[in-house]
Order: C-alpha cells, then sequence, then structure tokens
C-alpha cells in the first residue's frame, strides 16, 4: 500500500495556514473551503505557493483531527482572519508515499508506523500529510498521491 519509507531530513520552509480542530465526520466539509480561502489569501497578498498544499497534523487524531491546512510560500505573509503566517522548520523525518483515495490514508499510515517502530524510530507526536495529486488533477482516486512525513526525535 506504501512504497518503501526513507529516512530524510528536510529544510526550513516559509508556510501560511490556518488552524482548525474538527471531527472525523466534519473533515470533508472544511478542507476544500480551507484550501480555498488560504489560495485566495495568499494571493491577494501578491505571495506565490512554492509547492503543494499539506497538513500538519499537530497530535494523532482522535475523535477529532488538530491540524493546520498549510502552503509553502515564497515570501512572509500577513495574518489575515484565519491565515496566519508560520515556518515548517528543519527536521528528520520518515518519509514514504501512498497512491490511492483519501479515505484509504488511515490505513496507510497504519502501515507506515509498523514500519518506523519496527526500525527502531521515536516518532514525534505530530506529522505531516502532502497532496501532490488529488481531486483537483484527476477524479480517478486510484492516482491521487500522498506523501506521508513522521517527524522523529
Amino acid at each position: 500500500m506504501i512504497e518503501p519509507p526513507q529516512i530524510i531530513q528536510t529544510s526550513e520552509q516559509l508556510t501560511a495556514f490556518i488552524h482548525v480542530i474538527v471531527s472525523w465526520d466534519d473533515i470533508k466539509n472544511v478542507m476544500g473551503p480551507g484550501i480555498g480561502e488560504l489560495m485566495s489569501t495568499i494571493a491577494a497578498q501578491g505571495i506565490t505557493p512554492t509547492g503543494p498544499w499539506f497538513t500538519h497534523h499537530r497530535r494523532r487524531p482522535t475523535e477529532t483531527f488538530d491540524l493546520e491546512i498549510s502552503v509553502p510560500v515564497s515570501a512572509p505573509i500577513a495574518a489575515a482572519g484565519r491565515v496566519q503566517p508560520g515556518t515548517r522548520p528543519a527536521m528528520k523525518v520518515a518519509r514514504t508515499f501512498y497512491q490511492g483515495q483519501y479515505e484509504e490514508l488511515g490505513e496507510a499510515w497504519g502501515e507506515f508506523m509498523g514500519w518506523i517502530e519496527a526500525n527502531g524510530h521515536a516518532r514525534a507526536e505530530d506529522l505531516y500529510e502532502r497532496y501532490l495529486t488529488g481531486p483537483e488533477s484527476s477524479p480517478d482516486q486510484a492516482s491521487w498521491r500522498t506523501e506521508l512525513n513522521q517527524p522523529l526525535l
């Protein structure tokens, strides 16, 4: 289900984000409008994305998601409404790729966490998902591609 994981070092990255805490049932209703708000806010400031949007999950999902809908940006943004400036720090992560529908991301994460544990890595509490190909690119869910990043201690 996932590609062979790798351990890599990331670089610091400027971001813009919207913080949300949302239930499993409501996540589908929050993501699209949140991405739209984020993109229109940075565009209004004359700032461009430098890569695909992503989510920064502040903690592992429980009955709710506590996450930041995020996009890497070319310059610092000014806070506007729910959109805030941020920085994704440089960090050591375990990284893999999953291809398929978003409803099966939980299974992909389970497989990935099993690999991390089996290989003796200590995980941080947060995690990142970067959406490389999704509904905006293709209606074929089998072609959707998501990068999974687990920060390591």
